[in-house]
């Protein structure tokens, strides 16, 4: 496939009267397309580096390092009248939860919303772009440093790249859900990407994003989850990446032997010399005050539950309905939800993606059902029927 060059240009935005400008010409767009360029490798909080925009007019790439103040396109960003649409939103949206507090709304992400079209589930940008719009993106620069300057014009073009096609993107996307009667399953997903919870990282529950704590007695989980909440709150007053202050491999080495002093830290194994140095005293205070206190239970999701015969043969009667209704629906069943996910909802857990969003009302309340005896399973003519108790 060729690769197809648009005609549309953009604007390089480096002043303040130049982005004046751009935000006066946008300002009553009803959508943006919206992506940044950002470097975290030596920081906890992302730094932002570009702010890329586009509408069916007009794209700009705003360089928020050379320009004093941003006031005039943030009142654009959380504008609620205007529809942020951008892929693979998460990253993108912590970055904005950071950088003034609060997170922009309303959102539309063309990554959560292509699966409902057929198309694979997590797809990237340019996968989504050639396979909607024919395009064939360059992908020279997907590991650019975009904190040095100046950027190149191949730099700036691939940038605007990221909202060019996106604002073209945008307009087919929400049609053809409307034409299949799908644009309001997404609404709940779009609206979780603007809760703060999931980007606030508050220490205390830092602990739940180590893996292998499952394996941990009961007095090594409490000096695991301490170490955590301690790291995290390092971290971020530091501003240092995670792994910088303790990896999660000596975190859980240090949880298992629990060293009492500087000799005995310092034989651990695979624990540089410079955090033992820099936060030894530290670590050691926090794996004594640990033992005084009992850990706070794993939730569900962190447990490993061998599922009986029984329970394995129910996961395989949820598989068989999440594929009928998948094929119903022309969506992929892997789409819809994983074997583990059934695993964890056979086991009562009901925090499982099935059971949240369009996932919800397209299979969820039905697989519940059948786990309730409410409804049930007949093939009838080879086909397999779902049968409701009145």
């Amino acid at each position: 496939m060729l690769l197809l060059m648009t005609t549309t240009p953009y604007t390089y935005v480096d002043d303040p009267a130049a982005l004046v400008e751009f935000c006066i010409k946008i300002h009553e767009a009803p959508w943006i397309a919206l992506d940044t360029e950002f470097v975290r490798e030596k920081t906890f909080y992302p730094q932002l580096c570009l702010i890329q925009i586009a509408t069916d007019q007009a794209v700009a790439c705003i360089d928020p390092l050379t320009l004093p103040d941003l006031g005039p396109l943030l009142d654009i960003l959380y504008n609620p009248s205007i529809v942020k649409v951008m892929h693979a939103a998460r990253q993108d949206m912590e970055m904005f939860y950071h950088l003034r507090g609060e997170l922009p709304r309303p959102i539309f992400d063309t990554q959560l919303a292509a699966p409902l079209l057929g198309l694979k589930e997590q797809m990237g940008y340019a996968g989504l772009v050639e396979s909607m719009l024919g395009v064939l993106l360059n992908k020279a620069h997907t590991r650019a440093d975009w904190s040095h300057r100046p950027l190149s014009r191949a730099e700036l073009e691939y940038a605007a790249d990221d909202v060019r096609y996106l604002a073209a993107l945008y307009p087919r996307l929400r049609a053809n859900l409307a034409v299949k009667g799908r644009l309001l399953w997404l609404e709940n997903d779009f609206a979780e990407l603007s809760e703060p919870s999931l980007y606030a990282n508050p220490p205390a529950d830092a602990w739940l994003r180590v893996k292998g704590l499952q394996r941990l007695r009961s007095h090594q989980l409490s000096v695991a989850q301490d170490l955590a909440k301690w790291r995290e709150a390092t971290a971020q007053q530091q501003d240092r990446p995670r792994s910088w202050i303790l990896r999660d491999e000596n975190l859980l080495d240090l949880a298992r032997l629990q060293p009492k002093n500087k000799t005995e830290l310092a034989q651990l194994r695979g624990l540089h010399e410079q955090s033992a140095a820099r936060h030894g005293e530290s670590i050691l205070q926090v794996i004594a005050d640990a033992q005084n206190h009992p850990p706070i239970p794993l939730p569900a999701t962190h447990q490993t539950v061998q599922l009986t015969e029984t329970q394995e043969a129910v996961v395989d009667v949820l598989l068989a309905v999440i594929r009928k209704l998948s094929a119903e629906h022309s969506i992929h069943p892997s789409v819809i939800a994983s074997r583990k996910q059934l695993e964890q909802l056979v086991q009562g857990d009901t925090s499982s993606a099935v059971l949240h969003g369009w996932r919800k009302n397209m299979v969820g309340e039905t697989l519940l059902a059948v786990l309730a005896g409410t409804v049930r399973l007949r093939v009838q003519d080879g086909s397999l029927l779902l049968l409701t108790d009145i």
